[in-house]
C-alpha cells in the first residue's frame, strides 16, 4: 500500500510495479487508479505463495517419516523456491527454463515411492515426466550450440508435462494425505496458463499492466508444491486415549 501511495503521488508507477510484477516498468503507463489498483491486486498472489511457503507444515508432533518422504518433502521445497526466485531469474540463453526442468526432476523421480498404489502405473508416470522435463533440458542445450531443433518437440514436452503433472494430482487426491484445498491449487495451476494467454492477448490493447498482471497467477503451482510438502509432515490424527464409559443397562 505504501508503494501504491507513492506512486500516486509521484506520478511514477516503477517502483510498483517491480514490487508486484517483478517485470521492467513501462514508463509510458498512466498513473491512474484502475492501473494502481491492478497492481497492487497483482501482487496479492505472490504474497499469499510467500506465506504459504514460510508458514511451515502445522503444529503438532509429525507422523514417522521414511527416506523416500523424507526426501520427496527436500524436493518439493527446492522446487517452491525456485517458484518464488523464478521471477528475478533473467532467462539469459533459456536459463530459467533449464532451472525449472531441472527443479522437476527430481519430483518425477521421488513422487511415485511415496504416493505407492494411489498412482497406477507408475513406471510410465516416470517416463512421461523424464520426457517431459529431460526433454525440456535436452531441448534448451541443444539450441545453445546453434543446433536446429523441431518446434513440435517443445510442444511434446509441453504436453508430456501437463499429462504427468495430472496423474500426480490424482493420484494425490487418491492418497488421502493431501486435502482437496492442496489438489486444486494444482489443478488451477494447470487451467490457468490456458485461461490467462488469451486473457492477456485480450487486454494487450489496454497497456502492459493488464496483460502482465495476469500472469501474476502463474504462483498457483508454487503454492501446490508448497503445500505438498508441508502436508506430508502434517500430524495425524490420534486416537482418543479415553475409553468410553460402559452404558448400564437399567435393571429388569
Amino acid at each position: 500500500m505504501v508503494a501504491a501511495m507513492i506512486a500516486l503521488t509521484s506520478g511514477d508507477l516503477g517502483t510498483l510495479w517491480r514490487l508486484t510484477l517483478f517485470t521492467p516498468a513501462n514508463e509510458t503507463a498512466p498513473v491512474t487508479w484502475p492501473n494502481t489498483l491492478v497492481l497492487v491486486v497483482a501482487g496479492l498472489p505472490f504474497a499469499w505463495a510467500l506465506w504459504q511457503c514460510l508458514r511451515g507444515p502445522l503444529a503438532g508432533p509429525p507422523p514417522e517419516q521414511d527416506r523416500a518422504v523424507r526426501r520427496l518433502r527436500t524436493a518439493l521445497y527446492i522446487a517452491a523456491a525456485y517458484g518464488l526466485i523464478s521471477p528475478f531469474v533473467y532467462d539469459w540463453f533459456g536459463v530459467a527454463a533449464i532451472l525449472s526442468a531441472v527443479s522437476m526432476v527430481p519430483l518425477v523421480v521421488l513422487f511415485p515411492p511415496v504416493l505407492g498404489a494411489s498412482l497406477r502405473h507408475a513406471g510410465h508416470v516416470r517416463a512421461v515426466g523424464l520426457l517431459s522435463y529431460g526433454g525440456v533440458i535436452a531441448y534448451v542445450v541443444l539450441r545453445l550450440f546453434s543446433l536446429r531443433m523441431p518446434d513440435s518437440l517443445a510442444l511434446v514436452c509441453g504436453g508430456a508435462g501437463l499429462l504427468w503433472t495430472i496423474l500426480i494430482l490424482r493420484a494425490q487426491r487418491g492418497d488421502g494425505r493431501w486435502p482437496r484445498s492442496t489438489v486444486r491449487y494444482g489443478i488451477a495451476g494447470l487451467v490457468v496458463p490456458f485461461v490467462s494467454m488469451p486473457v492477456a492477448w485480450l487486454l494487450a490493447d489496454l497497456g502492459n499492466v493488464y496483460a502482465d498482471a495476469v500472469a501474476a497467477l502463474d504462483v498457483l503451482v508454487t503454492i501446490w508444491l508448497a503445500r505438498s510438502a508441508h502436508e506430508l509432515a502434517a500430524p495425524r490424527a490420534e486416537p482418543s486415549l479415553l475409553s468410553p464409559v460402559p452404558v448400564q443397562q437399567p435393571s429388569a
